[in-house]
């Protein structure tokens, strides 16, 4: 039998209260009380509800991500599964976007977990623990570009469907990139 730990309990928990409130409303009692636990477990795991937020998100673009590392999956069927990752999740996403002051950190702290995560398939594929600067910035162009996409098609500014926006990723792929994830 799998447990789940303190901070999956606690991130499931803020999920749930999230389909029904919005985010800035949620507290961290209201948290802490939908999953049996204290406030001080939750800040025993967590600085506030954006470091809840980012590791809940940074664990589910690792596991997406981590079939890379295995050769479970190619570079194509990863951005299928994130872009799929982003419609099954979008009420949530969109009330984090649209229900917080915290939007641009999100969009940063999102930015920054989608480019340590492509780097290090980068780095693994490339066979070295360093790229070059020319190597890093395109990382960083490619997502700051799909990062901005998909929050944008979270909060529905743009209708279409999840094949079409990881189409749209692996076109927008810079083509320096595409030796190392094809």
């Amino acid at each position: 039998m799998i447990r789940k730990t303190a901070k999956e309990l606690l991130a499931d928990s803020f999920r749930e209260l999230a389909q029904t409130k919005a985010f800035d409303k949620i507290t961290i009692k209201e948290i802490t009380d939908n999953c049996g636990y204290s406030p001080a477990t939750f800040y025993r795991q967590f600085r506030d509800k954006y470091d809840l937020i980012a590791w809940a998100y940074s664990r589910d673009l690792e596991r997406i991500t981590e079939q890379i590392a295995y050769n479970e999956a190619s570079w194509r069927q990863t951005l299928s599964d994130a872009a799929n990752y982003y419609s099954d999740h979008k009420e949530y996403l969109a009330n984090l976007l649209l229900h917080t002051t915290g939007y641009d950190a999100f969009v940063r702290n999102m930015t920054a977990i989608n480019y340590a995560s492509l780097k290090q398939a980068v780095l693994k594929s490339a066979g070295t623990s360093e790229l070059d600067r020319k190597t890093e910035m395109l990382i960083r162009l490619y997502v700051f570009g799909t990062v901005q996409l998909s929050c944008e098609w979270i909060v529905g500014h743009d209708q279409e469907s999840p094949q079409l926006l990881a189409e749209v990723y692996e076109q927008a792929l810079p083509e320096p990139l595409r030796q190392y994830l094809y």
